[in-house]
């Protein structure tokens, strides 16, 4: 059986025990039985019996009344859920694929805090993905072939200074920033940056974020390659781990060299399943089945390794059978370009792309029917005034469980604008996963390429971090009525004022607008944008680094942060010891 390409690993821990808490055993009641015609002894006994459960009842309902449930700061009557601020975020950034010569930058943010009753306190971090710490008092001894990076922190198992099994050190705080950490976010409102571990072998990397900063948390990674393979400006926002990813655009044809990142920041392993779909369906592939992830490691794998054979355009469904990862793929072209391949939207009817920047030399639409219905959509852009159909490319037809590609060429026409995908007819609507690769080219012949995908609204606020002076472009898209966005650049990462920016949208319009920029600026800043009215709002960010004469781009979709949740009403009923 061919064995898929594996690369950059880093250590993995063992797992923790699970000990099971000590129950206390009930105490045994009186076994003699009264002898016949003794009824003043089972009149004791049941007396006894219901003066025990009255004071069992007492006790219950007094602490009850002792202890009533926290109210929430405004209960309407019909007990509606109340709005509260996210107290931990999380997110998994994969491994940078920078090749030898590459240099990747990490970005942390967090939001100013808005309104009462904001979270305080907390901390933010970024860890390197390598074996996690277990508490000494419930680590194993290790053996003596475990790698160093497995052994528990603190001394070594069976050395003089090891702490014993079962001594009361405390638990490790899981809320604080580990001494490790790669970079630590200090405050709501100003953006820490810092570089990724460098070389071919660099790991993923864990980002968390609690208290005050974990409302609207958000992590950027850009990688520049100067070298012509994988040349380019490669850029992601990080997700949170899941249990399934989708992706349309990859493919093993050509100069492509494809590589799907999977991290596992858990302390179990995850076992997981890469399903591949081309033009004839799923490319069924026993090696791509059951891959295991170590728990707190970093693998990654080659895409031509599953797909037998050059297969020009993929899509890529990573399903997690036990644990959690974290999936990305990144796509690099020889010397036209290379880029991360965000992870779509759920499958839907309809899918929206944005952020085609008014100079794409050239566009490749992909899209896969993961269903047993065949998909007709419409192609349709968002321009400066709502939706048309661009000649020549008005539809496409899907097979059910296969991919179908199109050449759009230079369809924005130096304009920019947004793509949507819908059914052809309302009745027929089929779940599609659609992506499209957009390329910009030099003067001088030379191009990078970047890669966009079906994208969900940006809701009441989407953040992205790691923005440029002079180099970042906002792509707004009402997908719906006319929309007013508000758009804030934060202070700098070394110093600025932070700037505000109002734009209106039409009905099903795109407007693109370089970013505002803090006063002073010093160093990165982050962006910010909220819905006000109307919409839906969907948005990309376009981040533009020229190089050698090469016009590196990267495109990051905005998501909604996400940052409240609804907390259901809670009523004080003792009655509910009666039931």
């Amino acid at each position: 059986m061919k064995k898929p390409a594996f690369r950059k690993k880093s250590g993995a821990g063992p797992e923790e025990p699970f000990e099971p808490a000590a129950v206390e055993p009930a105490e045994a009641g009186e076994t003699t039985r009264p002898a016949v015609g003794s009824p003043g002894r089972s009149a004791g006994k049941t007396t006894q019996s219901l003066l025990a459960a009255a004071v069992v009842l007492a006790a219950v309902l007094g602490i009850a009344e002792a202890r009533p449930p926290a109210s929430p700061a405004k209960a309407d009557a019909a007990g509606a859920p109340s709005t509260a601020q996210v107290e931990r975020t999380a997110a998994v950034c994969p491994q940078p694929l920078q090749g030898l010569t590459g240099s990747t930058t990490l970005t942390a943010y967090t939001p100013p805090g808005t309104g009462t009753g904001s979270a305080t306190g907390g901390a933010g971090w970024l860890a390197d993905q390598s074996a996690p710490a277990v508490p000494p008092t419930a680590a194993p001894s290790a053996p003596a072939s475990a790698p160093a990076s497995a052994a528990p922190s603190g001394s070594p198992s069976g050395s003089p200074g090891a702490t014993p099994s079962g001594s009361a050190t405390p638990a490790p705080d899981k809320n604080a920033a580990p001494a490790d950490a790669k970079l630590t976010l200090t405050k709501p409102g100003t953006p820490a940056t810092g570089p990724a571990t460098n070389g071919d072998a660099a790991p993923g990397t864990g980002a968390v974020a609690t208290g005050a900063l974990a409302p609207g948390f958000t992590v950027t990674q850009t990688t520049v390659v100067t070298e012509q393979r994988g040349l380019g400006l490669s850029g992601l926002t990080c997700t949170p781990e899941n249990t399934s990813f989708w992706f349309a655009g990859a493919s093993t044809a050509g100069d492509r060299v494809d590589y799907l990142s999977l991290v596992n920041p858990e302390s179990s392993a995850a076992v997981v399943d890469i399903q591949l779909y081309g033009d004839k369906g799923l490319i069924d592939n026993d090696a791509a089945n059951g891959i295991t992830v170590a728990p707190g490691s970093s693998q990654s794998v080659l895409l031509s390794t599953l797909s037998k054979g050059a297969v020009t355009d993929l899509a890529v469904h990573v399903v997690v059978r036990s644990g959690r990862v974290g999936a990305a793929l990144h796509a690099a072209d020889g010397a036209k370009g290379a880029d991360w391949i965000p992870a779509s939207a759920d499958p839907a009817p309809t899918q929206v792309l944005p952020g085609l920047p008014a100079d794409t030399s050239a566009a490749r639409l992909v899209v896969w029917a993961p269903t047993d219905d065949d998909a007709d959509l419409k192609i349709q852009l968002s321009g400066k005034n709502g939706w048309f159909t661009p000649a020549g490319n008005e539809s496409i037809h899907v097979k059910a469980g296969m991919v179908a590609a199109v050449d759009l060429g230079k369809v924005t026409r130096d304009e920019v604008a947004g793509l949507r995908l819908s059914p052809s007819d309302d009745k027929h609507a089929v779940p599609v996963v659609a992506g499209l690769r957009i390329d910009r080219t030099g003067g001088n012949g030379k191009s990078d390429a970047a890669w966009l995908t079906g994208s969900n609204p940006i809701g009441a606020r989407a953040t992205v971090a790691d923005n440029r002076a002079g180099a970042s472009t906002l792509f707004l898209t009402s997908t719906g009525d006319a929309a007013t966005v508000k758009v804030t650049a934060s202070a700098g990462s070394g110093g600025g004022t932070p700037a505000t920016k109002e734009v209106q949208l039409p009905a099903g319009g795109t407007v693109a607008i370089p970013a505002p920029e803090p006063a002073g600026l010093n160093g990165v800043f982050a962006l910010t944008v909220e819905t006000e009215s109307g919409g839906p709002v969907v948005g990309a960010r376009m981040l533009s680094i020229p190089n050698k004469d090469v016009p590196m781009f990267t495109v990051q979709a905005l998501r909604d942060d996400h940052s409240t949740v609804q907390v259901p009403q809670a009523a004080q009923d003792p009655g509910v010891v009666l039931r």
